[in-house]
């Protein structure tokens, strides 16, 4: 009875870790929105640079996978180098253990505190960021009350007869020792919550210091398997961040093994308590990994290229494109054909998503080239929207249900409204960078940074707009309204701050008024545009208000009468 009542403790104590870990990061994303891109991305020419971008970045996150995922896809999306992913990489796995560094001081007095505060700011306050923040706070107390929960769920066992075995066991047998630390963290999916737990572990004295070690030394192979299971279905070039990576961190985690097993250098690093020689231990293996593996990054880039070719280069070189989704065989059969619609419609949001993300570095650099592509890329939206016309209109529709005559009308409207973003981007979007470039305006530092900044938001939604066409969901629908509702207020925000500097007489928003004021209208357009799949689903579940209109003008005028 003591050790399944030791066993639910500890479970429950472990999910609670992994819950508030996921809580702060949920915050962090929500308050930061989409501006992780602009933090890697204007760092890639340098490897150093791009590694404190990591660091930062997994900080913020509290999360290295995280903060490597993020780094393939740009580097999938051609937006950094391979040299420069990697080292965002390795600064993430840094990031992250500094991160452990200080949850592990643990002060107790703060868990009431930042529960207090956090609760106010979640749940008295209206406002995005600070409930954010409120959020964050939560998650940090969490984090700290859930460890404190696991100390105290060993605690009883400390003495038994088990837990000495096992942990003696370990001590000797480092090796499985540090297959245990990474089978735990790709469990747990979370290197922070398993190195987290093993110092908890260590701190009371269940776990002896080498063992310990060998753990977390594992914990650094897990996570390093764990970015090469959650990448599996990106493209190859994305998946050559993991693959190095795990040859860096898999290769000096055994080296590291080995010197602490093998060598007196765990003796002779007793000026501190064992759990703080043990986080120290690991932020020292990922700061010399970093180190060691920063000036040879380089050399890496050609030997990855050819285990993980890029086929949809070499397919664009073979004048290979993308098949269409529909499939005309099952025309016949309606539930078939909504599914091969679907994935049209998918296909059509995948090359919106293309079309927009180079805007604004096509607004900096004015490549005509690239302005080009971008244009050409709108025909064959437009090419998709007419074979997914034609494909409706060839539907049997003898035995169609109401729901799936629904359906396919909601996907072709979205057809429609995802053309029409592509024609925003070709025709307006574009126009406007090739009119920047030809008259040789710069924007303002603040102009440009809020227009980087709303960019990012509409990348950010259209992501989610595909999830939603994809599920259906009503939560992620209803997020995908609020983000528009947050993009308005943003582009309204961005307008004022464009006017002041109008009236305080900056020369260069005088120049680059019309093109700054048309390119946040044509974001909000764009943004409205990919939004529109949530409407449908929202409407199905009552979420939707008819209008927006008071009910009558006698209601209108008792409001404004109370008002006085």
């Amino acid at each position: 009875m003591a050790t399944i009542t030791f066993l639910l403790h500890l479970a429950g104590a472990t999910m609670l870790l992994l819950f508030a870990v996921r809580m702060v990061q949920t915050g962090i994303e929500r308050a930061m929105g989409p501006s992780f891109r602009r933090i890697i991305t204007s760092r890639r020419d340098s490897r150093l640079q791009a590694a404190l971008a990591g660091v930062m970045l997994a900080i913020v996150l509290q999360s290295a996978t995280a903060a490597s995922l993020l780094a393939a896809g740009f580097l999938a999306s051609a937006l950094i180098g391979f040299t420069a992913g990697l080292a965002t990489v390795l600064g993430a796995d840094l990031g992250s253990a500094l991160v452990i560094q200080l949850l592990s001081l643990r002060p107790e007095w703060l868990i009431p505190l930042l529960l207090a505060a956090g609760g106010y700011l979640f749940l008295k306050v209206e406002a995005r960021t600070p409930r954010q923040i409120g959020r964050i706070l939560i998650g940090v107390a969490l984090i700290l009350l859930s460890l404190r929960l696991i100390s105290e769920s060993v605690e009883p066992i400390r003495e038994s007869a088990f837990m000495p075995a096992v942990a003696g066991y370990l001590e000797r047998d480092f090796v499985t020792a540090y297959l245990v630390g990474a089978a735990v963290t790709f469990l747990m999916y979370s290197s922070v919550a398993a190195i987290l737990m093993t110092v908890t572990f260590v701190a009371i004295g269940v776990l002896p210091l080498g063992a310990g070690v060998s753990v977390v030394m594992g914990a650094n192979l897990g996570s390093a398997l764990l970015f090469v299971w959650l990448s599996r279905g990106m493209s190859p070039v994305a998946r050559r961040l993991p693959y190095a990576n795990l040859l860096l961190r898999g290769a000096g985690s055994v080296v590291a093994l080995l010197l602490f097993n093998l060598t007196p250098l765990v003796e002779v690093t007793s000026l501190f308590p064992d759990e703080h020689m043990l986080v120290i231990a690991h932020v020292a293996f990922n700061a010399g990994v970093l180190a060691l593996a920063l000036p040879f990054l380089p050399l890496l880039e050609r030997p990855f290229a050819r285990l993980l070719p890029d086929r949809s280069a070499m397919a664009a070189e073979n004048g290979l494109k993308p098949p269409t989704a529909l499939d005309r065989s099952v025309l016949d059969r309606p539930a078939q054909a909504i599914a091969s619609l679907t994935r049209e419609v998918l296909r059509m949001g995948e090359m919106v998503a293309a079309m927009a993300a180079p805007v604004m570095e096509l607004y900096a650099s004015g490549d005509k080239a690239a302005i080009k592509a971008v244009r050409a890329a709108d025909h064959e939206v437009n090419k998709a929207l007419d074979d997914i016309r034609r494909y409706v209109a060839d539907i049997d529709r003898t035995d169609m249900t109401k729901a799936q005559s629904r359906r396919i009308r909601e996907l072709v409207e979205y057809a429609i409204s995802l053309e029409t973003a592509g024609d925003v981007i070709s025709k307006n979007l574009m126009a406007l960078a090739a009119q920047k470039k030809r008259a040789g305006l710069r924007f303002t530092e603040a102009g440009r940074a809020e227009l980087e900044a709303l960019h990012e938001c509409v990348l950010r939604n259209i992501s989610l707009a595909m999830n939603v066409l994809v599920s259906e969901d009503i939560e992620s629908a209803r997020l995908l309204m609020s983000e528009k509702a947050e993009l308005a207020a943003r582009e309204r925000k961005s307008r004022k701050k464009h006017l002041k500097r109008l009236r305080e007489g900056d020369e260069r928003s005088f120049d680059t008024s019309d093109i700054h004021l048309e390119t946040l209208r044509a974001l909000k357009d764009l943004n409205a545009r990919i939004s529109a799949i949530a409407y449908p689903i929202l409407y199905r579940h009552g979420q939707l208000l008819e209008t927006r209109l008071v009910e009558s003008v006698e209601e209108e005028e008792s409001e404004n009468q109370e008002a006085r």
